[in-house]
């Protein structure tokens, strides 16, 4: 026998004013430990083993620079904003996350999705605002704007917008709806991190996170399009975008460049090329080739002095200017505007970082704090908004070259910051002539891996076909629909999932294998044999309000008896048998004599006298369980049927004490509770 341990009661109440004074309280070695823990570089980087890890920091910092300059610069054409602010934000990150982020490996800066989200809310906002989305449209460069060459679109749109100066044009507008959505998404994430809500990144599956990447994958895809082959179209907004953009690509491409077409042709095989050599020789290269740079130099030589823009009407970035705005605050008004499209932004920066982090953290054995995660991402997008900058997470194929090239600490993070601050001061300028359909190639060819995930469906299908369904669903909804509904899509169509799964488990009768005392599934095992007069049930799932109907069905199907409908028959018997007899007649409805009516009221198909529920895979009861449960053993009981439990956990017996299933003394349980399947049968075969 065994006897459970008795609980000691715990004074909730005396445990939380406990911690509510050793929270509230301030000593010097508690304040100590807030800071270290706040800025964890004040750890790590007094114990820096210089000799051993300088070399690989220096050499992966300068490869991420020289891979994040022609990046950011390509990924402003994602976010509707100039190079300019792509570089600041890739500066500031860096900083930021050397001095608060956990992870010795993650790359922290600009990404293609985050940036994509980030456009999508800036090119409603400008729409919305009444400006004109095309590219190539003269902008009004008022208040906080880096150059003013053009008064016309000033006086055009000589309103105040959302509190905003008259003055501020579209660009100055739209750098001010990034910074205003990129303030309250860090908001969220330094809530989210006192609050302790990282909890929140459990309902982001593997398949919801991949299908929502690759289905944003085919929205930045399809936004490219339009530079690879030099056509103007209006910049589509809302839900479709996909589409809507499609049609009116096929309807403009007659007015196709076919400078860009040519360039763009060029670029993607030169890179694909390369890309694919460096992962087949990447066990012999020391670090990976800076293909990107290599050929936005060459490009940008190539237009410069072939004058591509004017000879042929390339489309081209424009002037990069050098140094740093003054800081400013983002706009109140603004940041009411955006509050909601902060939540989604600020939920994937943050599970794309820590999911990177945890990543890197298992494969070179240290640990990472998931909560200061939060924090460092937070403040990685609240005080760059301050300086011009968009949102920003951690970036996977960044991260994979950086720990491919020996990174040991985010020290390699400040070499990288250092290599973009080369560039903000002196170097911006020279990418003047860089063809807009260059930087595009540069943006479709670092999706492959995302678009590779099509190649893994098949394999996604023999492995589980439920979570490949999640991952199509969730594709479809982020390319077809938008982003942001696509994410919510997925997240609630594998809850949906999980809560079918459980309303309609798996149900079978059991049999034992032969010369054991174990028992398996009836159906999936040959060779089983059946008990005589039990019948054994495994319900693979908890029994709870939204499946308990499920339950009684199964139960019933599988045994071929339904209780209620046996005793609702024999009552109409014996009722029918009641009045033969009043009436003086000596047989009974079907012709037997009184004494064979016993025979009839035991019907043929009940062939067994005891049943056995299997709750092995029940891992808890609310009280709609445990009144099922109860209604089971009461019905089966009127028919001379004894219900038999096995293979309890410790929270289902004790939620079957509490509601009365044993009785009140629980003298009943030695009789109804068994600790396995054959101890139940056992004492079935014994009763009987």
């Amino acid at each position: 026998l065994m006897e459970r341990k008795t609980r000691v009661k715990i004074n909730r109440k005396e445990v939380m004013l406990a911690k509510l004074r050793k929270s509230c309280s301030c000593t010097p070695k508690k304040l100590k430990n807030f800071v270290m823990d706040f800025l964890p570089v004040l750890r790590w980087l007094p114990k820096y083993q210089c000799k051993e890890y300088i070399w690989g920091d220096v050499m992966s910092g300068l490869v991420i620079g020289i891979i994040l300059v022609p990046q950011a610069i390509a990924y402003s054409l994602l976010a509707g904003l100039k190079p300019i602010y792509s570089l600041y934000t890739s500066f500031f990150a860096n900083i930021i996350y050397f001095l608060m982020g956990t992870s010795r490996h993650v790359s922290v800066g600009i990404f293609s999705l985050i940036s994509l989200m980030v456009g999508q809310v800036v090119d409603r906002e400008l729409l919305l605002a009444g400006f004109d989305l095309n590219d190539d449209a003269p902008s009004a460069l008022g208040d906080g704007s880096l150059q003013n060459d053009s008064q016309s679109n000033t006086t055009a749109f000589n309103l105040t917008i959302a509190g905003m100066n008259a003055e501020c044009g579209k660009e100055c507008y739209a750098i001010g709806i990034a910074t205003a959505l990129t303030f309250v998404a860090g908001v969220y994430q330094v809530l989210m991190g006192i609050f302790r809500l990282g909890f929140v990144s459990m309902y982001l599956s593997e398949s919801v996170l991949d299908g929502f990447a690759t289905g944003a994958s085919l929205t930045i895809l399809t936004a490219q399009v339009k530079y690879l082959i030099g056509i103007k179209i209006p910049r589509s907004q809302g839900h479709g975008m996909l589409i809507i953009t499609w049609i009116n690509i096929f309807r403009n491409i007659s007015q196709a460049n076919l400078c860009d077409v040519i360039t763009s042709a060029i670029c993607i095989v030169v890179l694909v090329t390369a890309k694919e050599l460096g992962d087949r020789y990447k066990h012999k290269l020391k670090f990976p080739l800076p293909t990107e740079l290599v050929v936005i130099v060459v490009a940008t030589l190539v237009s410069h002095y072939g004058k591509l823009n004017e000879v042929y009407a390339s489309s081209v970035s424009g002037a990069i200017p050098t140094g740093f705005i003054p800081p400013k605050v983002p706009h109140f008004n603004l940041m009411l505007q955006v509050a909601v499209d902060a939540l989604p932004l600020a939920i994937v920066s943050f599970v794309f970082t820590v999911s990177l982090s945890e990543m890197c953290a298992k494969k070179y054995a240290y640990t990472i704090r998931a909560n200061q995660e939060m924090f460092a991402v937070g403040f990685c997008n609240i005080i760059p908004s301050f300086f011009h900058s968009f949102a920003t997470s951690a970036a996977l194929a960044k991260t994979l070259v950086k720990t491919s090239t020996g990174c040991q600490t985010q020290v390699s993070g400040v070499i990288s910051a250092m290599v973009v601050l080369l560039v903000l001061l002196f170097l911006a300028p020279l990418f003047y002539s860089l063809q807009k359909c260059v930087l595009a190639c540069i943006i479709i060819v670092s999706l492959r891996g995302a678009l590779r995930k099509f190649r893994d469906v098949p394999k996604r299908y023999h492995v589980n076909k439920v979570d490949t369904l999640v991952w199509v669903i969730t594709m479809s909804a982020s390319a077809l629909i938008s982003t942001e509904i696509g994410l919510l899509v997925g997240i609630v169509f594998s809850m949906l999932c999980i809560i079918v799964r459980t309303q309609r488990p798996r149900t079978t009768l059991l049999g034992q294998i032969q010369d054991t005392s174990f028992y398996e599934d009836d159906l999936e095992y040959e060779n089983l044999s059946s008990v005589p007069k039990v019948k054994i049930f495994r319900f693979e799932a908890p029994l709870y309000y939204a499946n308990r109907n499920y339950f009684l069905k199964s139960l019933y199907r599988l045994t071929n008896l339904d209780p209620n409908l046996e005793a609702a028959r024999r009552k109409k018997y014996e009722k029918k048998e009641k009045q033969h007899l009043r009436k003086g007649n000596h047989t009974t409805a079907n012709g037997l004599g009184i004494g064979e009516t016993t025979l009839q009221l035991v019907p043929k198909q009940i062939d067994f006298e005891a049943l056995v529920v299997d709750c092995s895979s029940i891992s808890f009861l609310d009280t709609t369980g445990v009144n099922t449960l109860k209604e089971i053993l009461k019905d089966y009981k009127d028919l001379n049927i004894s219900v038999l439990l096995a293979c309890c956990n410790p929270s289902v017996i004790e939620s079957l004490k509490r509601g009365g299933y044993f009785g009140k003394d629980f003298g009943s349980m030695q009789e109804l509770l068994f600790y396995s399947i054959h101890n139940a049968v056992q004492f079935a075969k014994d009763q009987k």
